[in-house]
């Protein structure tokens, strides 16, 4: 896979951490970690559909209340809004892959493939897998996806294909995982909806008809942290979602809720093991190419 950083070459050694996209492909966007001893990660998780496999060494694969260790070969899974984390063992040496997905465009495709319309999106059972069949079918789409030679119909395609074939190893659930409480999903809803101003806990109190003190405790046991986690998390998306479509730092931070640039810049960093300039890149450098864009760190 050749490797480019704004239209120029790098050598490998230099690309610890790189972000890749195309305008062309909305839908997608990937990430490659090639010392994941240098990005380490807080508890957060995705609106995207995420997949990812470990290229080289042995880390810490935490999803929901899965904690497993993993190493190359493994492919790892994590449905939109799964509080989750990788991170080495001991500072030992690990490298890999990620992918995120519009959930929508995954849903769409799960439509096509028989899956009930009634459901939006089914989310996978399997979290984790050591598919030789899958890990390596992840390799080849990325590669394709990555090349600057691939042309657009072709990275679609593949796109197609390999979530064809991750939809048969993965074995997505018919109905949702977890059992429904509405009001915590209420109290979710309602910081995720306002993530951008100030809440006060009374606010999302109200909102869910929940009491200080059992919202605290029921919401970090269903979903892994804190109200207040839950909307730094929201916000860092929220950014996330700016920055893709090239707004100035500075904005984005007060856009997002926060404090100012400082915030925003350690919020991101802690739950994206990136800062919100590598994960955007310099816009004045970009060469605007048929193969993408990789953002180099």
């Amino acid at each position: 896979m050749n490797e480019v950083s704004r239209g120029n070459r790098v050598s490998k050694t230099a690309a610890v951490s790189r972000f890749w996209r195309d305008d062309r492909l909305p839908f997608i966007e990937a990430r490659e970690v090639h010392d994941g001893r240098t990005v380490c990660y807080a508890r957060h998780f995705h609106e995207t559909f995420s997949i990812g496999v470990i290229t080289g060494g042995r880390s810490t694969y935490l999803n929901q209340a899965a904690r497993e260790p993993v190493g190359a070969g493994a492919v790892v899974v994590m449905n939109p809004g799964d509080v989750h984390a990788c991170n080495p063992i001991h500072d030992q040496p690990w490298s890999y892959r990620m992918l995120f997905v519009d959930t929508r465009w995954l849903a769409s495709l799960q439509h096509e493939l028989g899956l009930s319309v009634n459901q939006d999106y089914h989310p996978f059972a399997r979290i984790l897998t050591t598919e030789p069949g899958l890990y390596a079918a992840f390799n080849r789409f990325y590669d394709v996806l990555t090349a600057p030679e691939s042309e657009s119909l072709q990275k679609h395609s593949a796109a197609v294909t390999f979530f064809t074939q991750a939809q048969q190893h993965l074995n997505p659930s018919a109905s949702p995982l977890r059992e429904v409480n509405a009001r915590l999903e209420r109290a979710a809803d309602f910081i995720s909806d306002n993530c951008t101003r100030p809440l006060k806990l009374e606010d999302i109190c109200q909102a869910a008809e929940l009491s200080a003190s059992y919202l605290i405790r029921a919401f970090k046991k269903r979903y892994g942290m804190t109200p207040h986690a839950w909307l730094v998390n929201r916000r860092v998306q929220f950014a996330r979602a700016q920055l893709k479509r090239g707004h100035r730092i500075a904005d984005v931070a007060h856009e997002a809720g926060f404090a100012d640039q400082a915030h925003l810049q350690r919020a991101f960093k802690q739950l994206l093991a990136a800062t919100p300039g590598h994960y955007q890149g310099q816009p004045q450098a970009l060469a605007r190419t048929g193969a993408g864009r990789w953002h180099n760190r």
